[in-house]
């Protein structure tokens, strides 16, 4: 953690004046009874003034919040095609749309659930939209049970909407209601299993559970829309601020 110097200078030059000899200090000259007594004022100081350790830490928070940002910006232009273009992952909406909208999603998330009105919503109002789909199971076996169920309906032509089927499916999501739900919308269960059992839709999981560590997306819903990475559920109005910035360009 970095103190910062115009609270801590003073306090240091004290101690050092009070402990060291007058020559130059190096680190290594550092006496244990030396640094004991450097390591007890600087303690006392900040038992007195926590409001420097407060700006210190958000002062650090701030720094890996940013460096993260950049981190995350970096990669969506170095995968830009895995991110907006990947042939394994479903588009909805208009495929020749001027703005896109990428969601990492789980089906067993609330969140993801609470947003999707708002998202239908976006898309059936703006006929200029292409929306990507990305699959990233993360909360438990069952999530990702109905990822590769999604995956697999897609070659059978339903995983719209086997999709918006399990977005609307209230309680509790197992590998029996995934069954359920696929059987409900006309998909062949039979055939479907088979096809999620695939190395293609397996790696094709994993591929988007990788881009979205790349990418900083910790959690679901995870959005970019345009060339911003946007973490949570978001309303209609925010969305609508997004593409309309993404349109500006």
């Amino acid at each position: 953690m970095q103190l910062r110097a115009p609270h801590m200078a003073p306090v240091l030059a004290c101690a050092f004046l009070a402990v060291a000899p007058p020559r130059s200090i190096v680190a290594a000259e550092v006496t244990p009874e030396q640094r004991q007594a450097i390591e007890g004022i600087v303690h006392d100081y900040l038992m007195h003034h926590p409001d420097v350790l407060i700006e210190a830490l958000r002062a650090a928070e701030d720094k890996a919040n940013r460096d993260a940002d950049a981190k995350a910006a970096l990669a969506l232009k170095d995968r830009h095609g895995e991110v907006f273009d990947d042939p394994a992952t479903p588009v909805g909406g208009n495929p020749q749309g001027d703005v896109t909208i990428v969601e990492f999603f789980d089906y067993r998330c609330p969140y993801c659930k609470q947003v999707q009105p708002a998202l239908q919503t976006l898309v059936d109002q703006d006929h200029k939209l292409r929306f990507v789909y990305k699959e990233m199971p993360v909360l438990g076996a069952p999530s990702v049970t109905a990822a590769h169920a999604a995956l697999a309906a897609r070659l059978q032509g339903k995983y719209e909407a086997f999709h918006a089927a399990m977005m609307a499916t209230k309680g509790q999501i197992t590998d029996d209601v995934v069954y359920q739900v696929a059987g409900s919308i006309g998909l062949d269960v039979d055939r479907l299993k088979l096809d999620m059992a695939t190395p293609e839709i397996d790696r094709a999981v994993k591929a988007n559970l990788a881009l979205a560590n790349a990418l900083d997306i910790r959690g679901t819903p995870g959005f970019i829309i345009g060339e911003h990475i946007v973490p949570g559920a978001i309303d209609l109005d925010a969305l609508k601020n997004l593409v309309a910035d993404a349109r500006r360009g």
